[in-house]
C-alpha cells in the first residue's frame, strides 16, 4: 500500500514563504506523475501543481510564478517552494501520487496565511 505524508505547513504572514514535502512509501520514479492539490474551505479540491516522471511540470495560473514543484527520486519525496504567499492561498494542502492502478492522496498539510 502506498503512503504519502505531507509536511511543512503551518501560518506565515503574507508575503512570506513555506515549503512543503511529500514523502512517499515507494520509489517515486514508479509514479507516472505526482502533484499537490488545496483545498479550502466550502472550495471544491484544486489542483495547484504536477509533475511528470519525465520532469514536466504544470501549474495553475494562479500560483504561478510564485510556487516551483520539484521531485527527488534519490529521497523519494516531492516538494512545493511557495513565495510570495497570498491569504486566498490559505487551505489544505494535499500531496498525490498516480501510478498505472491507481491514484494515492496524503492526508493534507494545512497552509495558513495571514494579512
Amino acid at each position: 500500500q502506498v503512503q504519502l505524508v505531507e509536511s511543512g505547513g503551518g501560518l506565515v504572514q503574507a508575503g512570506g514563504s513555506l515549503r512543503l514535502s511529500c514523502a512517499t512509501s515507494g520509489r517515486i520514479s514508479s509514479f507516472n506523475s505526482m502533484g499537490w492539490y488545496r483545498q479550502a474551505p466550502g472550495k471544491q479540491r484544486e489542483l495547484v501543481a504536477t509533475i511528470t516522471s519525465g520532469g514536466n511540470t504544470n501549474y495553475a495560473d494562479s500560483v504561478k510564478g510564485r510556487f516551483t514543484i520539484s521531485r527527488d527520486n534519490a529521497k523519494n519525496t516531492v516538494s512545493l517552494q511557495m513565495n510570495n504567499l497570498k491569504p486566498e492561498d490559505t487551505a489544505v494542502y494535499y500531496c498525490n501520487a498516480n501510478n498505472m492502478f491507481s491514484s494515492y492522496w496524503g492526508q493534507g498539510t494545512q497552509v495558513t496565511v495571514y494579512s
